[in-house]
């Protein structure tokens, strides 16, 4: 009878593995014991045996495929044999524990009309709040007469309301499905609205300077002389707006003259604004924008100089840059400018182009993410730093050396001192249980090992037992077989505290995230050189600092002082670690 292989849980904390390697495929013979697979976990790729005999009638997962735990990634069984029934069988547990995912896998149609009126009460709110006296939609309503609705839309992720900085157009204008409308101030930048319809003008519904909510209405565009009063609510539209051919000369004059400024103020506004009045269309801004061009020194091929897209594609820079206005200083008085003499400066323009890479998150990368967000979100870290006299460590390491059969490093003499200080004081090394504190009387220290596609935590048993020349060994064993990815679960499980060391990258001092489910975690910096005070006296002194993260529903500040007071007098005197 075929029998399903699922996919095994290699580790604490896997939830899924990656199939790295098949070792066998469709059709061939296995038995037990053979090597089947190579499956990658967030810690690391181990093999994978087989515990049946039989063919090989079914893979469910290709290589460099995901899998969750428990899933079925194979079948064995005789060699012709209808493994289809196995399948069903491994499906209907799961299948069985939801009725209703079921029922809707049955009938799509079905699911898909529910999902379609889900969303169409969604955005019922939405339109019912720009909706015409009669209850109906405003943009259906103008659509039927051939009009378009004008919303502000939605320029930045933290935009709730844009306020109208100016309009390009008013009401009577002719507006081309390319035409900036206005400028809108958001709460990032200003930049211009689209109308992306084509007419006049007929309906502002916003003056310049005045704020409207995200989806609300600010103009209507549409045949001249439509009635816009049936798209708006309660027909509250200016009449100027539905005829605006019709409107007295009078009150245009009247508009005219309070909208245009003195002739000194209007040169000087379109000096300073100029970029944004070139004619030229969104696309072909928005690609000068990301080239880096300056879009007033491209030539438009379009009707009235208009700048297109094929313009901004076939421009090449001069190598002449135009000069600039030399700087104007303002007299004291502030009536007339007055020349400082400088010469002009000019920034040469530089065209880059924008690129990145993407990759699946690792296994490692996936677990590393999740456990550390949910420590550092949960346990309510606190920081304790202190920074330890390192001279006599420093003579003892080099008299250890010696004699010692593997080179000692700073990172064993450290772990060597924690791990008796944490004997001497239990409660650091603990774990938060939930409702109880688990107080460990054994030392099982954590000693976080860089690797490429992450972070792996070895732990060191009853550290506080071990010699250096001991300790020194099973660290170096661990980074070895922890870069070639062949640490076993059993290496990685089980710790009571956790050491995490940068000093070797030339860090002063820094903040680690506790390692779960240890209480605490020792972040060691480098060995600095520095002015220290002894005997009333300014010498040279070798300096580490070190800082203990803490939970604080196991660990009181009182109770990692007094355990940092500890590390530092062994750290100290180094001949402490002896006794």
């Amino acid at each position: 009878m075929a029998e399903v292989v699922k996919m095994p849980k290699m580790s604490d904390t896997m939830t899924e593995g990656v199939i790295a390697k098949w070792h066998k495929k469709v059709g061939d013979k296995v038995k037990s014991g053979d090597l089947m697979a190579e499956i990658e976990t967030d810690k690391a790729t181990m093999d994978f045996e087989s515990y049946q005999e039989g063919t090989l009638l079914y893979i469910g997962a290709e290589e460099g495929s995901a899998a969750p735990v428990d899933s079925v990634i194979a079948v064995i069984g005789a060699e012709g044999e209808d493994y289809k029934s196995a399948l069903d069988g491994a499906a209907d547990a799961p299948a069985a524990k939801s009725e209703e995912p079921a029922k809707q896998s049955e009938k799509p149609e079905e699911a898909e009309k529910a999902l379609g009126a889900s969303a169409e009460k969604a955005e019922t709110p939405a339109k019912a709040e720009e909706a015409s006296a009669d209850g109906g939609d405003p943009d259906a309503a103008a659509a039927a007469v051939g009009a378009t609705v004008i919303r502000m839309p939605l320029l930045s992720d933290t935009m709730t309301e844009g306020v109208i900085a100016e309009w390009h157009k008013k009401v009577g204008d002719k507006v081309k499905s390319d035409d900036a409308l206005a400028d809108v101030e958001t709460d990032k930048a200003t930049m211009e609205v689209i109308g992306y319809a084509e007419g006049t003008l007929l309906y502002i519904g916003v003056e310049k300077g005045q704020a409207a909510k995200v989806n609300g209405i600010i103009a209507i565009v549409g045949k001249e002389g439509t009635d816009v009063t049936p798209f708006l609510k309660g027909g509250t539209g200016p009449k100027a707006a539905t005829k605006p051919a019709e409107t007295s000369a009078e009150p245009k004059a009247a508009e005219v003259t309070a909208a245009a400024p003195a002739k000194g103020e209007e040169k000087q506004e379109v000096h300073s604004d100029s970029s944004s009045r070139v004619k030229a269309s969104p696309l072909a801004r928005k690609i000068a924008k990301d080239k880096g061009i300056d879009i007033e020194q491209v030539k438009g091929s379009a009707e009235g100089g208009r700048i297109v897209k094929k313009d901004i594609e076939g421009f090449t820079p001069s190598t002449k840059q135009v000069a600039e206005a030399a700087p104007v200083a303002v007299a004291p008085s502030g009536d007339k400018p007055a020349s400082t003499g400088a010469t002009a400066v000019t920034i040469p323009q530089f065209i880059g182009e924008e690129k990145y890479s993407e990759k699946p998150v690792s296994q490692m990368r996936k677990v590393i993410a999740k456990r550390l967000s949910e420590s550092l979100f949960t346990a309510p870290h606190f920081y304790l730093t202190m920074a330890i006299d390192m001279d006599s460590a420093i003579q003892a390491r080099n008299k250890i050396n010696e004699f010692a059969s593997v080179k000692i490093s700073f990172n064993d003499i450290v772990l060597k001192a924690v791990a008796i200080a944490l004997k001497q004081h239990p409660n650091v090394n603990s774990s938060w249980l939930g409702d109880k504190i688990r107080y460990n009387e054994h030392v099982n220290i954590g000693v976080a090992v860089a690797v490429e596609d992450g972070l792996l935590v070895p732990v060191v048993r009853f550290a506080d037992g071990k010699s250096l020349s001991h300790i020194s060994a099973e660290v170096k064993d661990f980074a070895q077989r922890a870069k070639a990815k062949k640490l076993q679960p059993s290496d990685w499980e089980g710790s009571t505290f956790t050491i995490s060391n940068l000093g070797m990258f030339g860090i002063d001092e820094f903040t680690a995230i506790i390692n779960p489910p240890d209480a605490c975690i020792l972040a060691v910096g480098g060995i600095s050189q520095v002015p220290v005070v002894k005997n009333g006296q300014v010498v040279p002194g070798n300096v580490m600092k070190v800082t203990l993260s803490c939970d604080h529903r196991v660990v009181d500040g009182a109770t990692g002082s007094a355990f940092l007071q500890t590390l530092k007098s062994l750290l100290e005197e180094p001949v402490r670690l002896l006794v």
